[in-house]
């Protein structure tokens, strides 16, 4: 198969799931407020500080908005048969997966822009390198999208994707430095927090919003794992299909 026909069957899946399951009102605003209520309620005792969860708030968006879709697109379509259907199609299966996540890229961009637009109106978040923020907020979408995709083809049912990405997601918001300085954990703590990409972004929204520090590590470990990610989710999707 040609290069232009795998794109070509890449965007049409990006075009039907944008269409069928992305862009609902229900999505849109439990991307949103869920961070929100979230954040909110951990800043009760402290006010004057949610300007610096401005950072948090922006890669939390990115995370639920990703995973949260991912894990029900892919796990419904195996269970109703359509991604079998999809399958027949004249494409591979890496382009099968591509297409999944591209969408819910493209879905996280949207919900975490929205979130940035609101961090800016209402907390006085300043953007002080755009180019670099838009970097860093693809490479967020994408690997946190690719992470919803691996949990999404370890599993055969809906609730069985969304309990496993609890599994990541919650202690990835707790561990990472969205409320909690990585300086003040234990020890074994931010060696983990060290392994999880949200820890990487985070770092990174913080350094371009509030500090004005490098993120040139934080991006190159964002591109590993925006490598590493899709194409596990590939091996794996094609090893449950033999």
């Amino acid at each position: 198969m040609s290069i232009r026909e795998e794109l070509g069957g890449i965007m049409a899946i990006v075009e039907k799931d944008l269409k069928a399951y992305y862009f609902k009102p229900p999505n849109i605003s439990w991307g949103i407020l869920f961070p929100v209520v979230l954040a909110l309620s951990f800043s009760l005792r402290n006010p004057e500080g949610l300007t610096d969860l401005a950072p948090g708030l922006v890669a939390m968006a990115a995370l639920f908005g990703t995973t949260s879709m991912e894990a029900i697109v892919i796990t419904f379509e195996k269970r109703v048969g359509a991604l079998e259907r999809l399958q027949l199609a004249p494409i591979t299966s890496a382009s099968i997966i591509i297409g999944k996540l591209l969408g819910g890229t493209i879905f996280g961009l949207v919900i975490s822009t929205v979130m940035t637009l609101l961090t800016s109106w209402f907390l006085g978040a300043e953007i002080r390198n755009l180019l670099a923020f838009l970097v860093v907020l693809v490479l967020t979408n994408i690997v946190h999208s690719a992470l919803g995709a691996l949990v999404a083809v370890s599993v055969k049912e809906v609730f069985e994707a969304q309990t496993l990405s609890n599994y990541f997601r919650f202690p990835m918001i707790f561990l990472c430095g969205i409320f909690l300085p990585l300086a003040k954990m234990p020890t074994a703590l931010r060696f983990l927090a060290r392994l999880l990409p949200l820890t990487y972004s985070v770092e990174a929204f913080r350094a371009i919003m509030v500090s004005g520090s490098s993120i040139f590590v934080g991006i190159l470990v964002l591109v590993g794992y925006s490598i590493l990610l899709p194409y596990l989710s590939i091996v794996l999707f094609r090893k449950n299909q033999e």
